[in-house]
């Protein structure tokens, strides 16, 4: 039986997820999948759109 609310995590409990994101704000590279697909994503739009202006 779970109690509402309350859930665990053995990363965050270890710290990995802490390590993870001072990794990625330095480093400036997104660590999730979804923050790579972004990231990604707005570099090739960058990429396409200034090329079109000149």
């Amino acid at each position: 039986m779970k109690i509402p609310g309350l859930s665990f995590s053995l990363k965050r409990a270890v710290g990995i997820s802490g390590l993870k994101n001072k990794i990625a704000k330095k480093v400036g590279i997104p660590t999730t999948k979804q923050g790579l697909e972004r990231k990604i994503g707005g570099s090739i739009i960058k990429a396409v759109t200034c090329k079109r202006k000149r």
